[in-house]
């Protein structure tokens, strides 16, 4: 193998692999990214066996060929080489040199048949959604995963296509037992109505993240999805990812949704979010417990913890309702608040042992459920 690339198309190549190749060595192999030179361009691979990306650029082959080089070192390499043209060589023993102008390295590789194979997929109809509205799915869903690995199916969103009024909509759920993010988009005129499993599916943390990264890479384009078994496919241009479901029933969210709330106030969201902040500076450091009292027109938000001090501010808000008090978790209600874009946000309660609902003020289809704390 032996090709010519420009070094910052190699470098944006290799950094797309650097959060998916294995790091804690369960298998070696699973450090390297294979390289492939063929068809005037170079393409990569990587995989954790749980989520795999290639992805490929253009690039001069001078000879055809594969190597496989540790890609965390190779990334670094890359990373501090000058502008310019690179000339990647694989020599005997599976050795990768990258020679530009006067700098020569030689990095160790592996046995390219060491590495997994990847499968190829691309006879699949696709569903295909606008990237920028997907990113914004999955930010209003994926701080309310669990991280607890004995409830492995809480482990990742849980995403499914449904019909609604003769149209599509896509509606992303995440719950770790204390809170619930559920958010529905209906589908655009330039998104397909290919169908995905009637039941959904659960993605996994990390698969959303890498999502995410690939989005952020170009958020005006189109996002195309498919399933293939246990597989999630995603595509973008030329970057191909692929990422295994959680398997396991999904439990039924809908019950956990409160159907009637009698008190009904609207907060201003940047007061609410500093308040909060304040708040849970001096609250217990493990529960972050604070307490909200509404009462006419007024909201308190207070802190109380004997090792640290106390805390109190008062929030102008509207509300009529009786006298309630009750306590959240300051960090659960802080995920929710920085996850919304509108000034003020809609605050739904019954009573102090039951679930609060959060939604922005003009999106009715974006719901938050926080379970309470005891005072």
């Amino acid at each position: 193998m032996k090709l010519k690339i420009e070094r910052s198309d190699l470098q944006t190549l290799l950094a797309k692999t650097q959060n998916i190749v294995e790091k804690r060595n369960t298998m070696p192999v699973l450090v390297n990214v294979l390289l492939e030179a063929k068809n005037n361009a170079l393409k990569v691979y990587a995989t954790d066996l749980e989520i795999s990306l290639t992805d490929q650029i253009q690039a001069e082959i001078k000879e055809e060929g594969k190597v496989a080089v540790e890609a965390k070192r190779l990334f670094q390499i890359v990373r501090e080489l000058q502008d310019g043209m690179v000339t990647l060589t694989k020599k005997s023993n599976n050795w990768l040199e990258i020679r530009q102008d006067k700098t020569n390295v030689n990095i160790v590789g592996v046995n390219v048949e060491e590495y997994p194979i990847f499968p190829t997929n691309t006879s699949h109809e696709f569903v295909k959604i606008n990237a920028d509205v997907l990113k914004d799915m999955i930010e209003k869903t994926i701080y309310s995963v669990s991280n607890d690995e004995t409830r492995y199916h809480l482990n990742g969103v849980y995403f499914e296509q449904q019909k609604v009024n003769g149209g599509l909509q896509y509606r992303m759920v995440a719950t770790d037992g204390h809170r619930l993010s559920l958010v529905d988009r209906v589908a655009q005129e330039n998104e397909s109505a290919a169908q995905m499993p009637q039941a959904g599916v659960i993605i996994p943390r990390k698969g959303l993240n890498e999502i995410r990264k690939i989005i952020e890479s170009a958020p005006q384009g189109i996002i195309e999805m498919a399933i293939e078994g246990a597989q999630l496919i995603v595509r973008q241009g030329t970057t191909v990812l692929l990422t295994r479901l959680i398997e396991g029933k999904y439990p039924n969210y809908q019950q956990l949704i409160p159907q009637v709330l009698k008190q009904k106030v609207r907060v201003p969201r940047s007061k609410l979010i500093s308040s909060l902040k304040v708040a849970s500076l001096l609250a217990n450091e493990k529960s972050r417990g604070v307490t909200l009292s509404f009462d006419n027109g007024v909201l308190e938000i207070s802190s109380n913890n004997p090792e640290l001090g106390d805390a109190k501010e008062e929030v102008e808000v509207d509300y009529s309702g009786e006298n309630l008090k009750i306590g959240f978790n300051a960090r659960y209600l802080l995920d929710v608040l920085n996850s919304f874009e509108e000034d003020n946000v809609d605050f739904e309660l019954n009573d102090q042992l039951s679930p609060g609902l959060l939604r922005p003020e003009s999106d009715n289809n974006y719901t938050c459920i926080i379970m309470p704390m005891r005072i």
